[in-house]
């Protein structure tokens, strides 16, 4: 039997690596890593730093290429699924060219491993494929989300209110009519194209680390703003990792 933790490490900070996580990356004896190609190289060496300041045992670090994702072919449904299956593809691999029986493995996961993430998926998809006997648990981290409203000090919902969790491919046609705060992950379109009156944003990228960008207020006023600083960020570092939540304006708004 091999075992596998899947373990969130936080929304970029090293410090956002939680006690229960760090107690879980000192049983691993082997940590398997999708390397995302040189222009994410930063995120390589973000975990690398968090393996070195909190695990104290002797441990492996095993590297796979992660696929690229075509995203002009075919519906995005099955683009993502076809993505997903080569992954696991890659991952299994390593765990059975990498892992011994009786080893611990680990995946590092970026946030938080229930929320807009893959590899859990991955880890399904291994184990039910039955080429591997194998046991996995699952480690929360703190989400970009979550991240995200604690540096502009803000709250998710208001009293008594609901929030929703969305992509950027969702909140294009606009926001839900029964939700007022939505937070927005995996977008690359421009804010400008968003519905603005009446609406305040609280934007972050890279969230937690020593690159952060926040920006917040009306989405009328501050949209272009972001669009260019999330540009300049992009073509300074070659990928961008950003959050947002969208607040409508509601009459006798209170937080909490």
């Amino acid at each position: 039997m091999r075992n596998l933790l899947v373990i969130g490490i936080g929304a970029g900070d090293p410090d956002y690596v939680t006690i229960q996580a760090v107690k879980a990356l000192n049983r691993v004896d082997v940590f398997f890593v999708l390397d995302k190609g040189e222009a994410k190289h930063d995120l390589v060496a973000l975990r690398q730093e968090i393996l070195e300041r909190h695990v104290e045992r002797p441990y492996r670090v095993v590297h796979g290429r992660d696929p690229e994702r075509d995203v002009r072919s075919g519906p995005y449904a099955e683009a993502v699924e076809d993505w997903r299956r080569r992954r696991a593809d890659v991952c299994e691999r390593m765990v059975l060219d990498e892992l011994a029986d009786g080893e611990c493995g680990a995946f590092l996961v970026w946030g938080d491993p229930s929320l807009y993430d893959s590899t859990l998926g991955i880890v399904e998809d291994i184990v039910t494929r039955g080429n591997v006997e194998l046991d996995y648990e699952v480690v929360p981290g703190i989400s970009s989300v979550s991240a995200l409203a604690a540096r502009h000090r803000t709250v998710l919902n208001r009293v008594g209110g609901a929030f929703q969790v969305t992509t950027g491919r969702r909140v294009s046609e606009g926001l839900p009519e029964d939700v007022d705060d939505v937070a927005v992950m995996l977008d690359v379109r421009p804010m400008t194209r968003l519905p603005a009156q009446g609406v305040d944003v609280y934007w972050g990228a890279y969230v937690g680390t020593p690159d952060e960008v926040l920006v917040a207020g009306p989405l009328e006023q501050v949209a272009a703003r972001i669009d260019a600083v999330r540009e300049e960020a992009r073509a300074r570092k070659g990928w961008i990792m950003d959050t947002y939540l969208l607040r409508r304006h509601v009459d006798g708004d209170a937080r909490g």
